[in-house]
């Protein structure tokens, strides 16, 4: 997010991501901290699980935050952030991450689901019974109501 103030473009930073501190409003990478992000990357290629990575790394995490950590494009650099891994280290973490997760049954993919057919013509059969019960009365009436059937039977 930025902020226009006095002219300038501040960008308000609500986290700064591990590896970096902001000096004089900019993003620096605190290269012992970045040090550990890249042994981070390291170890989680290498074959380690997330938070063994991230413990061998030096890096007190659990297995959510060091996942979130591999996942986090800044560290690829942007316009505000100077990169701290390189893009192929980058995606090779995030390829093993996916396949690990397959292999785990841990990617759920949505199961298409046929769009039900919506009537839109009914018609409703003589009402012969009267019911005391309001009820019963409308039980009844409704299971009268049919809907049209179109020609291919559907």
């Amino acid at each position: 997010m930025w902020n226009h103030t006095k002219g300038k473009d501040v960008r308000e930073v609500a986290h700064t991501p591990y590896g970096y501190r902001i000096e004089n409003g900019i993003a620096v990478i605190d290269e012992e901290k970045a040090e550990k992000v890249r042994n981070l990357y390291k170890g989680y290629l290498s074959g380690l699980s997330l938070s063994v990575a991230a413990k061998s790394a030096g890096i007190d995490a659990y297995h959510g935050t060091a996942g979130r950590m591999l996942r986090n494009e800044r560290y690829l650099g942007d316009d505000y952030y100077p990169a701290i891994i390189d893009k192929e280290t980058y995606e090779r973490a995030e390829a093993e991450r996916v396949k690990r997760a397959k292999k785990l049954g841990r990617i759920f993919e949505p199961k298409k689901e046929d769009k039900p057919t919506i009537y839109k013509k009914f018609s409703i059969g003589q009402v012969i019974q009267k019911y005391t019960n309001p009820f019963t009365q409308a039980e009844y009436v409704y299971s009268l109501i049919e809907s049209e059937v179109q020609q291919d039977g559907s």
